[in-house]
């Protein structure tokens, strides 16, 4: 699919992956709709102007399915028919199972996986009219292999996979793709917080023997907002982390 001239949104691009993703995607010169909980500074969707593409900014939470179809509403309405949805936005609340509440277990839940199920319903809609859209979900390594300390988090991320291959085989007659990226251990605010000595240790574990960056991510999602015979499908970003047979 051609990108130039058409809209994009990324849920939860208002810094780290989601921002390099969006700004990953102006540079094919897509119009951007940057999503985050909380008000998005308009320093930042104004730098967009720099790409010369359109950018608006939509804040709200995507777990609650009002709120999402609202901001639907409102990004069409400013930038037209969405053709890429990336659903990026995304929580931890890291505790070993038997320390972990259900309100812990919930809350991270909703955002990752339910806040996927709301958001690529109500635009999959329209874009099944169109016959034409991409729908790139964030998945994690660790929905794929677990992580101690992240039952809950390994669990939304392994239903977004399962949601993403349905969604794919549900939506291919009408010309829309549905895939994964699956990032290991990426160079963010996350990873930041981790001493020296565990990044080397990690790093270890890793084949290419160091983390990732938010660009490699980027340009993965503009591989798949571009490919029009590739659905249903989890890309690991990790590094070689995870191989499969």
């Amino acid at each position: 699919m051609k990108l130039k001239g058409k809209t994009a949104f990324i849920t939860g691009s208002s810094r780290g992956i989601g921002l390099a993703i969006a700004q990953a995607f102006a540079q094919e010169g897509m119009n951007i709709i940057l999503n985050g909980r909380k008000e998005i500074a308009q320093e930042l969707v104004a730098s967009f102007s720099s790409y010369g593409v359109k950018c608006i900014a939509v804040s709200g939470d995507i777990s609650q399915y009002e709120y999402a179809q609202e901001m639907i509403a409102r990004a069409e309405q400013e930038l037209g028919d969405i053709a890429v949805l990336v659903n990026n936005a995304g929580i931890t609340n890291d505790k070993l199972l038997l320390r972990m509440t259900p309100a812990d277990f919930e809350e991270v839940i909703k955002i990752n996986l339910i806040g996927t199920f709301n958001m690529t319903q109500l635009i999959v809609k329209k874009m099944m009219k169109q016959r034409m859209g991409r729908i790139i979900n964030l998945s994690s390594v660790s929905g794929l292999i677990g992580n101690v300390g992240q039952a809950n988090y390994a669990a939304s991320k392994a239903g977004v996979i399962g949601f993403t291959k349905t969604v794919a085989r549900e939506v291919a007659t009408r010309g829309i793709t549905c895939n994964a990226i699956a990032p290991g251990f990426i160079q963010t605010d996350m990873t930041d917080v981790l001493s020296e000595k565990v990044k080397q240790q990690v790093s270890q574990t890793i084949p290419l023997q160091s983390f990732g960056t938010v660009t490699d991510v980027a340009q993965t999602a503009v591989f798949l907002a571009k490919s029009p015979y590739i659905t249903g499908q989890v890309v690991n970003v990790d590094g070689g982390l995870v191989m499969h047979d």
